[in-house]
């Protein structure tokens, strides 16, 4: 007995002692004060985000079916019914972000509900079974949002995000949705498909589970680039919102001639040329 006494408060130093050297992770908290988070690892938290980068729905122009089929599907979410996830893929500077942003605030406003964001990084997607689990023991909605989702070779956490999405044991809780931006419309890169083809034994079995990520999504959302006139319109908007004194008669060679030495037409470009304006006539965007 005094020898397994011994042993059994040998037993208990090393534990006090790896408790001391790696203690449990806090609990993580949700701020009832904040409507958007940002997800992060090692340690698990969810930081508030206090101030969101994003602009009035209104102002997003050229993507009107865009914006009422996203809107309707959070405005659902957000009064309890049943809402799909949705994948935005297309041309990138068309407002893919912008508008899941935009409609976030639009959906909490019109529903009254405490709607809350998420951001996740497309690195932490394999922590996402744990996200849920602290997202689940809220009274609270949350709309998950992923930018910039794609896969390239040797990635395998796509598979996490399967299983989450649709084809897990528990399921996508109700409570929450999921939004992801990519300019790939199966959110794997064409090598990476070929790669599966070419090396699988069944090549169309290999390619299929490849593509079926993005089959768990129920909505896609495509966006396309824009002609000269939406382009002129987005940055007429952006003028008027924030009281530019200039004419738009003037503004308007400026904002073409930007979006020639730039390559192209974009709801980035027409965002970009709009803050080099503002500083050249030294007054801050401001939207109400």
């Amino acid at each position: 007995m005094t020898d397994m006494a011994q042993v059994l408060r040998s037993l208990e130093r090393i534990a006090d002692a790896l408790d001391r050297r790696h203690p449990p992770a806090p609990p993580v908290t949700i701020a009832d004060d904040a409507d958007a988070f940002v997800w992060q690892t090692a340690p698990d938290a969810l930081l508030p985000v206090r101030r969101v980068n994003r602009l009035p729905l209104g102002l997003l122009k050229g993507i009107e079916p865009q914006k009422a089929s996203l809107l309707d599907n959070t405005l659902r979410f957000a009064r309890g019914l049943p809402a799909n996830n949705a994948l935005l893929w297309g041309a990138r500077g068309t407002g893919k972000s912008s508008l899941v942003k935009a409609v976030h605030a639009e959906a909490a406003a019109l529903s009254g509900t405490p709607l809350a964001m998420v951001e996740i990084q497309r690195e932490d997607i394999p922590s996402l079974p744990r996200l849920m689990r602290h997202l689940v023991r809220s009274e609270r909605r949350f709309l998950l949002f992923c930018d910039d989702l794609s896969f390239e070779n040797q990635d395998e956490s796509y598979k996490s995000l399967k299983s989450i999405l649709d084809g897990g044991l528990e399921g996508r809780p109700d409570s929450v949705l999921f939004y992801a931006t990519s300019n790939r419309r199966h959110l794997m890169s064409r090598q990476m498909i070929e790669n599966e083809r070419a090396n699988s034994i069944h090549q169309g079995e290999a390619v299929e589970e490849k593509v079926s990520l993005s089959d768990r999504f129920g909505m896609w959302i495509g966006f396309h680039n824009m002609d000269q006139d939406t382009y002129l319109d987005i940055v007429r908007g952006y003028c008027a919102a924030t009281g530019v004194p200039t004419p738009f008669a003037e503004v308007q060679p400026e904002a073409l001639a930007w979006a020639v030495s730039r390559g192209g037409r974009s709801g980035r470009v027409a965002w970009q040329f709009f803050l080099d304006l503002c500083g050249r006539l030294g007054i801050p965007p401001k939207f109400e």
